[in-house]
């Protein structure tokens, strides 16, 4: 209704251009408020609101009885429903029934092959169907959800899969949901990983690989594009950024100083600072929902400090474990051992989500540790694109590079093998600890301010993180000796990057294209 003249216009009714209606009486005013409320409500939709029903509410709620005052009331739903066609919302619906697990575990089964897109467009999955149409979950709860998992180290979107998993039916519906969001693309990755170290040296599979690094190059310039439109709401989020990509790219900070500086930075800004740094977005409404917002949490989420030992326990064990065991049988000094190692640390320094990560994980694992080259780096991300599942999976492809290269006393395979066993396995188990550790303590601190500020600064240093990174990736692709310029590698990245940002184009398509146009290029156009 905002910004409506109705003065311009004069009455809906009958045209009288008094002004102030006042031959109507109390009745526009009286009846635009309560429609506009029941719609930002989400009660009604316009088109609900039949001629009967104008005119049945008017006489009960309004005390009409002027049989002229009522025609005009009908009247003025039909101006109403011509001047307001695109205000959303939905009829009342009864809350659904909380689904069963076995319901539950067919729903993260067929997310675990459907979740394409990275992070961005796996959330975005999660929502249309957790919130929109089954409405399992309260959007309200949902963001909650969302905002503690972009706070913690390692996948986001994982991690929301496994916090609703575990709102709705507890440690094994968060198991079943966490687990089935990564094994798909898990399997998937082995597989694709061996064809890349048996006949990557092809000529056809090296022309295809050659058109894959610019598309990668152009998804992470267009997540810089997409995550700044989101987080950059102010100058204050805009300097937060130039200091994160400056701290990383000119002085070499480490990644996680980064990262907790920028959420001190916003627990202190959220005080000093409140409209800075906290520019919630409103939820909407979808009708009541198993988990809705005024519901008291489940009894398998209240916290208490012998559940918390527990939990640590358990997890702890099922985390260093496999470890232990590992460096028992291989050595300390073994390729594998060395990996899960390393990437336990990751999993507890990874803020930021997989484009975050990357930056500090191509470091260690091309320049420290020798695992891969940074061509290959860039390989696996493109492998990783095309897969369900967190992006993050590419960690996956490291291990099994590292082992393949490496292999010490093991086969090549076997090492591989089992480099991205321990790759992914301590890359994602520490999210069950965060997850089943936290959250209890999450859902008793729903809408405090300070979580949301610290949030806010994290997300807009992630910018900067993640415009680093795709510096580091475009000198690797775009200029092949310090010297030369790939001419083709650029001409396919602006292309690609123009597409994702300005036509939406998806990222599988994306992928693909560039890997054909690669390998016509390769054999048609230098052959030639």
């Amino acid at each position: 209704m905002e910004g409506f003249s109705w003065k311009a216009r004069g009455c809906p009714a009958c045209g009288n251009e008094d002004g102030d209606f006042g031959h109507l009486g109390g009745l526009r005013e009286e009846f635009l408020a309560r429609a506009q409320s029941e719609l930002q409500r989400g009660l009604v939709s316009p088109a609900s609101f039949s001629e009967r029903a104008f005119r049945s509410a008017a006489a009960r709620l309004l005390g009409a009885k002027n049989e002229a005052t009522i025609v005009s009331f009908s009247k003025m739903r039909r101006f109403f429903l011509n001047h307001f066609p695109k205000m959303k919302a939905s009829t009342p619906q009864a809350a659904p029934s909380k689904p069963t697990f076995a319901e539950a575990l067919r729903f993260w089964l067929k997310l675990g092959f459907i979740s394409f897109g990275g992070p961005t467009g796996q959330i975005a999955i999660m929502q249309s169907e957790l919130v929109d149409r089954k409405r399992w979950i309260s959007e309200a709860r949902f963001l909650h959800a969302l905002n503690y998992c972009m706070l913690l180290p390692g996948p986001e979107a994982q991690q929301l899969a496994t916090y609703v998993g575990w709102l709705l039916h507890g440690t094994r519906g968060g198991i079943a949901a966490g687990a089935l969001f990564v094994l798909p693309s898990m399997f998937l990755l082995w597989g694709l990983s061996w064809v890349y170290v048996t006949y990557g040296t092809l000529p056809w599979i090296a022309a295809i690989f050659y058109g894959l690094k610019p598309a990668v190059l152009a998804i992470v310039m267009a997540a810089v594009v997409r995550i700044g439109k989101k987080a950059l709401k102010n100058k204050g989020m805009w300097v937060l950024a130039l200091l994160a990509f400056l701290a990383l790219f000119f002085f070499h900070t480490p990644f996680p100083y980064v990262i907790c500086a920028a959420a001190l930075i916003g627990l202190v800004g959220g005080g000093l600072r409140r409209e800075m740094f906290l520019g919630m977005r409103k939820s909407q409404y979808f009708g009541e929902a198993v988990i809705d917002d005024n519901e008291a949490s489940p009894l398998h989420t209240l916290s208490s400090w012998g559940r918390a030992f527990r939990v640590c326990l358990v997890w702890l064990s099922v985390w260093w474990g496999p470890v232990l065991i590992l460096a028992l049988w291989l050595g300390t000094e073994h390729t594998v051992v060395r990996e899960a190692v390393f990437f336990s640390k990751a999993a507890m320094v990874t803020f930021g989500g997989a484009y975050a990560v990357l930056p500090y994980v191509s470091q260690q694992a091309v320049e420290t540790f020798g695992w891969l080259n940074g061509a290959q780096m860039l390989d696996g991300m493109g492998l990783a694109e095309t897969t369900p599942g967190p992006l993050i999976i590419v960690l996956q492809f490291v291990g099994y590079l590292g082992g393949w290269n490496q292999p010490g006393s093991l086969s090549p395979l076997l090492s591989a093998t089992l480099g991205a066993f321990i790759s992914t396995w301590t890359t994602f188990i520490p999210c069950f600890l965060w997850i089943f550790l936290g959250a209890p303590y999450i859902e008793r601190l729903r809408g405090n301010e300070k979580l949301n500020a610290a949030l806010s600064a994290v997300t807009a240093s992630v910018v900067g993180v993640v415009l680093n990174l795709s510096i580091w990736f475009g000198l690797q692709v775009l200029f092949p000796t310090s010297t030369t310029v790939d001419w083709f590698a650029l001409s396919v990245s602006v292309a690609a990057c123009i597409g994702l940002v300005r036509w939406k184009w998806e990222v599988i398509p994306v992928i693909c294209g560039a890997g054909i146009i690669g390998l016509l290029f390769k054999f048609f156009v230098q052959a030639g």
